[in-house]
C-alpha cells in the first residue's frame, strides 16, 4: 500500500497559520487598545467635525459648517485668528531659541571638565519637574511687583521692568522664556549626537589651523543636522500642543487681552466650556493638517541642509 506524504508547503502553511494566531493572541491587548483608544477617537472626532455637537445632545450633521465658521473667524480676525497668531508667534520664537540653547548647552556639557556628571544632571532636572509645579514657580518669578526676575532687573539698573503676564506686550515673551526652562531633553539628545562625531575630523581640522569656531561651524553643525532636524520637527509639534503652562499661568483665560490664548487653549474652551465639541473637533483636524503639512515640507527640503552619515 502506497502512503502519500503531506506536501511540505502544506506543513509550512499550517505552521505559519499557527504562528499568526499565536502572534495575534499575544498582541491582542495592544491591538484592542489601539482600536479603542486611538482609532475610534480619531474616527469619531473626524465625524464630529462635520456635525453640530454639544455633547449634551446627539450630533447633527452640518457638513462643512464648522470649517466655514473657522474661515470666517480667521477672515474677520476673531478669537480663532488671535489664537492662531499667538501660537505661530510662540512657535517662531520658542522652537529656534530652544534648539539654540540646547545646542550650546550640549557643546558645553561635552567638554572634559571636572564635575561634568553633576552639571549634566543639573541641566536635566528642570525637564523632569512636573509641568504644573514649574508653571506655578514661573508665575511667581514673573510677578511684576515681587517676582525674582524684576527684582534682579531693578538691581542691575532697569528702572521700569516689564509687566510680564500682566502686560500684553510681554506675556508671549514670558511664555517663550519659560519654555527654555525645559530644554534638558533636547540637550541630552544633542549631547548623544556630539559624542558620536568622530574625533579624527577635529584632529585633521586642527592640523589645518581651523579655530574652535570654524570646527563647530564646518564640522560639528553639519554632522549634527539630523538631530537638529528631529528637534525642530518635535518642537513644531510641541508648540502646537503647548497648553498646560499657559492654562495654569493665566487660569485658563488667555489673559491679558487674549495675548496668551494659544490654539490648544481655545480648542479646549470650545470643547469643554462652550460645549462646541463639533467646532473643537474641526479645530483639532485643522491643527493636525497644518502640522502634517509643515512636517512634510521640512522632510522634503531636508536634503538641502541635512547631512547624513559620516
Amino acid at each position: 500500500m502506497i502512503q502519500t506524504q503531506p506536501h511540505p508547503s502544506r506543513h509550512r502553511s499550517l505552521r505559519d497559520r499557527q504562528h499568526l494566531i499565536s502572534g495575534l493572541l499575544f498582541t491582542s491587548p495592544a491591538i484592542i487598545g489601539l482600536l479603542v483608544f486611538t482609532a475610534y477617537p480619531l474616527g469619531a472626532s473626524l465625524y464630529y467635525s462635520f456635525c453640530s455637537y454639544s455633547v449634551l445632545q446627539p450630533p447633527r450633521w452640518t457638513g462643512l459648517a464648522n470649517y466655514r465658521l473657522m474661515a470666517l473667524d480667521i477672515a474677520h480676525h476673531g478669537l480663532l485668528f488671535q489664537s492662531v497668531y499667538n501660537t505661530l508667534y510662540f512657535a517662531a520664537w520658542s522652537v529656534p531659541l530652544g534648539i539654540l540653547v540646547a545646542y550650546l548647552l550640549a557643546i558645553l556639557l561635552n567638554q572634559p571638565v571636572r564635575g561634568l556628571a553633576f552639571f549634566r544632571t543639573l541641566f536635566y532636572i528642570p525637564s523632569v519637574v512636573p509641568v504644573v509645579a514649574s508653571s506655578v514657580l514661573w508665575l511667581w518669578l514673573f510677578n511684576p511687583q515681587y517676582g525674582l526676575i524684576n527684582i534682579a532687573l531693578q538691581h542691575i539698573g532697569v528702572g521700569n521692568p516689564p509687566g510680564w503676564l500682566a502686560d500684553p506686550a510681554w506675556s508671549k515673551p514670558a511664555l517663550i522664556l519659560m519654555s527654555l526652562w525645559g530644554v534638558g531633553n533636547s540637550t541630552v539628545i544633542l549631547l548623544a549626537g556630539l559624542q558620536g562625531v568622530p574625533a579624527e575630523y577635529y584632529e585633521a581640522a586642527e592640523l589645518d589651523g581651523a579655530s574652535p569656531w570654524q570646527r563647530t561651524i564646518r564640522i560639528t553643525t553639519p554632522l549634527m543636522s539630523p538631530y537638529l532636524l528631529f528637534l525642530f520637527v518635535m518642537g513644531l509639534i510641541g508648540a502646537g500642543q503647548y497648553f498646560t503652562q499657559a492654562w495654569v499661568m493665566t487660569n485658563g483665560t488667555g489673559s491679558p487681552a487674549n495675548s496668551t490664548l494659544l490654539y490648544p487653549m481655545y480648542l479646549f474652551q470650545n470643547a469643554f466650556q462652550y460645549f462646541k465639541m463639533g467646532y473643537a473637533c474641526a479645530m483639532a483636524w485643522f491643527l493636525f493638517i497644518f502640522v502634517a503639512i509643515g512636517t512634510l515640507l521640512l522632510f522634503k527640503t531636508a536634503a538641502r541642509y541635512v547631512t547624513y552619515g559620516e
